[in-house]
């Protein structure tokens, strides 16, 4: 198994993420040995859509992508639109690119990558709603469980979590990951 000690794991999160998407990556990475920290746009404590409460570590807007080794973005309608909507999360999750860093992305939680202008030329999967926005944003979208494409692991919805967390382990282990000329 790969162990993850002294790394660092941002999730980014407002209020109607989907529990699970949350959750369940946060205890794989914990188990693996990394410090997972809650990043969303408010303090305070963020909710899911069944109702799990997570209390926030740091805000966005004071997040800085060179204090992590990977971010996680959980799904969730409404708490990726939120997202995509906040400059400060944007930016900080580009910050994740621009230094080669392991991103997992599952669900909706693409929107905020369509934002943050990081998916051109990526091939990766959503929850199928969002196949045309990740077109329209020149990513290569395909049906599938996971995908891993330089760093970037994606998935389609809780289902595919097991698949998941499995890649994001391996692909936070393995570290950053240079751009491709």
């Amino acid at each position: 198994m790969t162990t993850l000690s002294g790394k660092k794991v941002a999730f980014v999160a407002t209020d109607g993420y989907e529990d699970s998407e949350l959750t369940e990556p946060w205890r794989a990475v914990t188990d693996a040995g990394a410090e997972a920290v809650m990043i969303a746009p408010d303090n305070g404590v963020i909710e899911g859509k069944k109702q799990h409460r997570q209390p926030v570590d740091q805000i966005s807007g004071e997040a800085d992508a060179s204090e992590f080794d990977a971010l996680v973005l959980p799904g969730g309608v409404v708490n990726a639109d939120h997202l995509r909507m906040d400059e400060a999360s944007v930016r900080f999750a580009r910050g994740f690119f621009d230094a080669g860093k392991p991103v997992g992305v599952i669900c909706h939680g693409a929107w905020l990558l369509i934002e943050a202008d990081v998916v051109r030329g990526r091939t990766m999967t959503s929850y199928p709603s969002l196949r045309t926005d990740l077109r329209n944003a020149d990513a290569d979208w395909v049906d599938q469980e996971v995908v891993v494409d330089n760093g970037l692991v994606s998935s389609r919805r809780p289902d595919d979590l097991p698949a998941f967390n499995a890649k994001l382990i391996e692909e936070i282990g393995e570290g950053e990951h240079p751009a491709a000329s």
